[in-house]
């Protein structure tokens, strides 16, 4: 699977997609969780104290919000799916 990064979170790994090492039928969880374990330092800009996502980090499966559209991070995936991480855009 592979994350498409924006903004700040672009800039601290360095690159705006990166890999990770989950198939098809594991949960958006855990292409989250082997994110950020091969790029640890993105925890402290997407996870709170108590190890959630920050409220103003917005996420995508396929274009919609897991957690309001589907299961959370027990939501399963499937080969092709696109998942992206950014924090909130403004602009002018």
């Amino acid at each position: 699977m592979e994350w498409k990064l924006f903004a700040n979170l672009k800039e601290v790994v360095g690159q705006s997609e990166v890999a990770v090492d989950v198939q098809p039928g594991a949960t958006f969880g855990d292409a989250l969780d082997a994110l950020l374990e091969s790029h640890p330092e993105l925890a402290d800009e997407v996870l709170n104290d108590d190890g959630e996502l920050r409220d103003h980090i917005r996420v995508l499966h396929n274009g919609d919000n897991p957690f309001v559209s589907a299961e959370g991070r027990d939501t399963e995936l499937e080969a092709g799916d696109e998942l992206a991480l950014f924090p909130p855009v403004s602009g002018g």
